[in-house]
């Protein structure tokens, strides 16, 4: 049992562990770097040098094949001229207000955004020609929709070769069908369950996610949404390019999670450093960063604290994150058939569960090295065993 839940289990109603944000990058193989492109090229006799000229029909195809399907749905593609307009998270939400949460495409929003490509090269010495690796920017649409399995999902589709793909959903959501079709009642707050009738059985339900399942939807969505796949006889080969895992903690009272919540934002306050979140979005400070660097902890830990309709009995829900380690959210990645059980290979991204009670307990671990990737944990000093 998990120490912190072991701590607090009489204040505790239930507690749940599943997927939370998870995203998949598809590849194809047959162009997916300089090599295979240039191979798949000349096995057609197309020159190197014409290689824009092959890719632009493919751009075409996917710039209709969006179009066609925002006409059959009365849609209308929204381009994104500024990034730092909205966010499409906040327009999405609004949108599913009016419309509904019932399957079928919500929107497509569209935006000029980098992309991997090629540059033919032709060396003069050694009198060969070849492709070189490059970045470039391409037109990307993203398809919302909501999946009669998985809830609300994204695909990121590039309108450029090599096509690469990057797919979104969420395990509550999944997990959330789930228990709409077996009839156990459940109450949520965004994405953070409240309160579940048989915590048990929603706990065995999440434990039977099932990879191949998923990969079966993968193949639906690419072809739906990227349709050039079927002129690439290998298809997508899809990796697990970020997988967070949540337990969510749920307590009787809300009276009973406030003076425990307050104590583990304090800590975090003490241990998550710039540095560290911006590794979790993906970058990494050098001493050329002059700009500046806030912290969000939001994305470590939530307390959900809306106003009880019956006083204090509203049930409150604690989440604490988890990463999986061989999922790639550090770079690492894996196979999406090979994923790991749940549970199985997890480590905490940042230790929450800080055996302190007193600011002045806090002692930063040194940092360490667990499967390749570095974390921090905050302890307390030697010969104390108090915990928030």
């Amino acid at each position: 049992m998990n120490a912190f839940v072991k701590r607090h289990q009489d204040k505790i109603a239930a507690t749940l562990t599943c997927f939370d944000r998870v995203v998949i990058t598809g590849t194809l193989p047959d162009i997916a770097h300089a090599q295979a492109l240039a191979r798949h090229l000349r096995g057609r006799d197309i020159r190197l040098f014409d290689y824009p000229l092959w890719a632009e029909p493919f751009r075409e195809e996917l710039r209709a094949n969006a179009e066609r399907l925002a006409g059959e749905q009365g849609l209308e593609i929204e381009f994104i001229r500024r990034h730092d307009a909205f966010r499409k998270e906040a327009r999405i939400k609004q949108i599913l207000a009016e419309r509904g949460n019932h399957p079928g495409l919500v929107h497509i929003f569209s935006a000029m955004e980098s992309c991997p490509s090629f540059r033919p090269w032709h060396d003069k010495r050694e009198h060969r020609t070849f492709l070189k690796p490059t970045q470039g920017k391409c037109l990307h649409f993203y398809f919302y929709f909501i999946d009669e399995q998985f809830g609300l999902c994204y695909v990121r589709v590039p309108t450029w070769a090599p096509f690469r793909l990057q797919v979104y959903f969420n395990g509550h959501n999944w997990l959330e069908r789930q228990l709409q079709r077996i009839g156990i009642d459940y109450r949520m707050a965004d994405n953070a369950f409240l309160s579940i009738d048989d915590p048990i059985a929603a706990q065995k339900m999440a434990n039977r996610f099932q990879t191949k399942q998923l990969h079966r939807r993968l193949e639906r969505w690419a072809r739906q949404f990227c349709p050039v796949v079927s002129k690439f006889r290998a298809g997508y080969h899809w990796s697990l390019m970020q997988v967070e895992l949540s337990t969510d903690i749920i307590f009787h009272r809300q009276s009973e999670l406030a003076p425990v919540y307050e104590r583990l934002v304090r800590n975090a306050v003490h241990v998550v450093k710039a540095e560290h979140v911006a590794t979790f979005l993906g970058r990494k400070l050098t001493a050329a960063y002059n700009d500046e660097l806030g912290n969000d902890f939001s994305t470590r830990i939530q307390g959900y604290t809306h106003p009880p309709p019956h006083g204090t009995r509203e049930p409150q829900t604690l989440r604490q994150g988890r990463a999986d380690a061989q999922s790639g959210m550090y770079g690492q990645r894996r196979h999406l058939l090979q994923t790991p059980p749940m549970g199985g290979t997890s480590r905490w991204r940042a230790d929450l569960q800080a055996r302190c009670h007193e600011e002045n307990d806090l002692q930063p671990q040194r940092t360490t090295k667990a499967n390749g990737c570095r974390q921090r944990a905050i302890h307390c000093v030697p010969g104390e065993s108090r915990c928030p």
